[in-house]
Parts: C-alpha cells; structure tokens; sequence
C-alpha cells in the first residue's frame, strides 16, 4: 500500500511540476492571484514551486529519503488547501494554477474549489500514510539500508 501511496503522490507532484516548469510566469502568476503572499515573496515561491515539486516527486517515486519527502509532500498539500480554502472564503475566482496556468478565470468559468480541496486533501493523506509505514519493497532506501523501518521497531521494544 505504501508504494502506491508514494507513487500517486510522487507521480502527481512530478506532474505538476512538469506542467510548471517550461512556463516560470504562469507558475508567478498563479501564486500571485491567490493574494495570500507579498508580492516578491509570491515571485519566489512561483519560480521555485515547479522544482520542488519535482524534487519531492522523483524521491517519492524512486523511494529515496521517502520519509521526508513524504513529509514535504503532504506539508505541501496541505498548504494548497489552505490556500484554495482562502481563495474560496476571499471569494476570489482563481484556477488553481496547479497543473500549470493559473490566474483569474475568464467569463463563464467556475472555479472548481471543492474538488481541488478534496483532491488535495487526498494526496496529503497519501503523504501521511507514506511518513508512517516503511517506504515499501521497491524503494531505494531499503536497498541502501535507509528504510526507517527502525522507527517502528523502537514502537515495538516499548
């Protein structure tokens, strides 16, 4: 179970991130329409996104320090729902900006808040189920002796 739940979730976040990184503005610009950050705090997180998304895919997908991507990962989603929450609650009508694109919706669009907050939500769970079971047969930590399976066998001494 948790090689599917580190593969959905790595495989989602390298999407992502795909989708952003040939395209750095329309990633600045879908921070920005959140109007939740200072504007040069907003460029930063928006050039940067796209890679750490990646990043946290790849280690997730490849199970290398599976933890704490794991970890990153789910904080991450859970940062995206509160900010579709905010979005939502600041009646802002916004595409995500989370497979790419992003900004203010044009005429006739409806935001798809409730679906992206689930979806999120979703994945978040996927990272905590990831950070408390050991990374699964098919993961370089437990080749390279990193599989944090001690964690649960300090529980077990207790």
């Amino acid at each position: 179970m948790t090689t599917v739940a580190r593969l959905v979730l790595g495989g989602v976040l390298i999407a992502a991130g795909a989708l952003k990184i040939g395209n750095p503005s329309d990633s600045v610009l879908a921070v920005k329409a959140y109007q939740l950050l200072p504007e040069s705090v907003a460029i930063g997180v928006g050039y940067a996104l796209p890679i750490v998304e990646i990043v946290v895919g790849v280690l997730l997908v490849v199970g290398l320090l599976t933890r704490v991507a794991a970890v990153i990962a789910a904080l991450l989603m859970l940062a995206f729902v509160f900010g579709i929450g905010w979005a939502w609650a600041n009646g802002l009508r916004i595409d995500c900006g989370c497979f790419g694109g992003g900004g203010q919706l044009g005429a006739g669009q409806e935001p798809a808040y409730l679906i992206d907050i689930l979806r999120d939500f979703g994945l978040a769970l996927l990272g905590v189920w990831t950070v408390r079971f050991p990374p699964g047969r098919f993961a370089l930590d437990g080749a390279l002796g990193l599989g944090g399976d001690s964690a649960d066998d300090d529980l077990e001494d207790l």
